[in-house]
């Protein structure tokens, strides 16, 4: 076992830490840094592409996104926010493509257009605000909206046979939209990582403390998973991006920033199509809205995929109830999770979210039929013979204290950071893969504010994301500049759209 300590260690070998870890060398490259991984490679969790959902979130689709506010105006904050963040995704994954740290990009970044898809005079009403507060962003230059049957058949042939002209559809489109495999980018970033000098990367590492030692360095406790062998790390800094696994780990830290945080976990199922005739006639990822009580990972779409260099089409997802934190996790996490401190908020938010908890029941009860029906409503002549189900990844939702309200579900991400900026964790599911960049940079910031405010850092981030520091959700000129930089390295066939 080394004894050195690390400048940086990274649990979890998911998108998160391979993006952190990438950012930091890239910023230091003499910094030492170190990723432990509990299982036998990266990326096998939530970054995996058969357990993310999040595989471009850019909220050019994704209604969940802009609810109506309370004076019943469409809210469009959020989307631009999330639009801007998988912007700068997007200009990281150049810039490394660029310099030979990524690959082929084809691999792991496909042009699929992005669709929101209504129904019923109500919704059409409202997509069609939502396209109106949207398209007056630069962001969402080139977004189209249709009510017509023949143009909507173009855009998705296979949602549109057999459906009544009378009835009351809408949709809008971006063409320049992306389907990510997040699985074979982290890998990437991973490799490409520990090819760096005093980067090391070690697998089947479970682990099992978290703890400030009295020099102001962290020690960190592991098992490996196939020995049983207990061993140790020292950091001088430690990022938890654990997944699930994040939220016990946080809780040994003993940070008071961590008091408070509970999970709520949330599994998922998706329809994944076997016909190939079928799969070939679709090619776009179009999301609808979720029902009342629903959680954000919920929201129905019909999805373009490509997972193992082949084209998939999934239809989800059915949300589900675990006491699982990870996919391959054990059943007691969620009550492992529970101490003193965050007990009363999660019992708080358990009163408050009944109708969460009605949709969750209402899901585990859908049987193969139930979940057909529900495909229906966006594919009306899907076969029974012609879907599976298919398994996907554990999510948790994040439970806080509020002074106001108690215990608060937050749907979303958080980065949870200890008072010296030494230790940070990050909770919470979607859209997290999709605005990776943004979230490393904004927790850098927390954890590196004297190294940050550096001319030498603040010109290496405007190299690797060029937006860095500026709004091109405000600047017509420099979106539209910057994301065809984008677009011509990583999805050449829409550049120029």
């Amino acid at each position: 076992m080394s004894t050195e300590v690390l400048d940086a260690l990274l649990v979890g070998a998911g998108v998160m830490s391979a993006t952190l870890g990438t950012l930091l060398k890239q910023l230091n490259p003499g910094m030492s840094i170190g990723v432990v991984e509990r299982l036998d490679k990266a990326a096998a969790e939530s970054s995996d592409a058969w357990n993310n959902a999040g595989t471009g979130h850019s909220a050019f689709c994704e209604l969940n996104y802009t609810p109506i506010n309370d004076s019943g105006v469409v809210d469009v904050t959020k989307a631009l926010r999330i639009a801007e963040q998988f912007e700068q995704s997007k200009q990281f994954w150049a810039q490394l493509v660029r310099t030979g740290a990524l690959g082929e990009p084809a691999e792991f970044i496909r042009s699929v257009p992005h669709l929101s898809f209504v129904s019923g005079r109500r919704d059409v009403e409202f997509l069609r605000h939502r396209f109106e507060q949207l398209t007056q962003c630069p962001l969402f230059t080139g977004m189209e909206l249709s009510t017509d049957l023949s143009v909507m058949s173009q855009w998705a042939p296979l949602m549109m046979q057999d459906r009544s002209r009378s009835a009351q559809l809408a949709m809008t489109r971006m063409k320049i939209g992306s389907e990510v495999n997040f699985g074979i980018l982290t890998r990437r970033l991973i490799a490409n990582l520990t090819q760096q000098p005093s980067v090391s990367c070690e697998f089947g590492q479970e682990v099992r403390d978290v703890r400030r030692v009295p020099d102001g360095t962290w020690r960190v406790e592991l098992r490996d998973m196939a020995t049983g062998k207990d061993s140790h790390r020292r950091a001088r800094f430690v990022f938890i991006g654990a997944g699930g696994g994040a939220l016990s780990l946080l809780n040994a830290t003993d940070i008071p920033e961590a008091d408070g945080y509970g999970g709520f976990p949330v599994s998922g199922q998706f329809l994944r199509c076997t016909n190939p005739s079928v799969i070939n006639q679709h090619n776009a990822k179009v999301y609808g809205k979720a029902k009342v009580g629903a959680p954000p990972m919920s929201v129905p779409h019909l999805d373009t995929r490509w997972i193992g260099g082949e084209r998939q089409l999934l239809f989800g997802p059915y949300a589900g109830f675990s006491t699982k934190f990870l996919k391959r996790g054990s059943y007691l996490d969620f009550l492992r999770s529970l101490d003193i401190d965050n007990i009363v908020p999660i019992l708080q938010a358990g009163v408050a979210n009944i109708d969460l908890t009605e949709y969750l029941i209402g899901q585990v009860m859908l049987d193969k039929e139930d979940r057909m029906e529900i495909l229906r409503q966006y594919y009306p002549a899907a076969r029974d013979e012609d879907w599976q189900a298919h398994i996907a990844g554990q999510r948790v939702q994040i439970i806080k204290r509020d002074a106001k309200r108690g215990g608060v579900l937050q749907f979303g991400t958080e980065v949870v950071v200890g008072g010296d900026g030494s230790v940070a964790a990050l909770l919470g599911a979607s859209p997290g893969a999709s605005t990776a960049v943004s979230i490393m940079l904004e927790l850098i910031g927390h954890c590196f504010p004297k190294q940050l405010a550096t001319k030498q850092w603040q010109d290496k981030l405007r190299e690797l994301v060029p937006s860095y520091g500026q709004s091109m959700a405000r600047d017509d000129k420099l979106c539209q500049r910057i994301r065809q930089r984008s677009l011509q390295v990583l999805q050449p066939n829409t550049a120029g759209i």
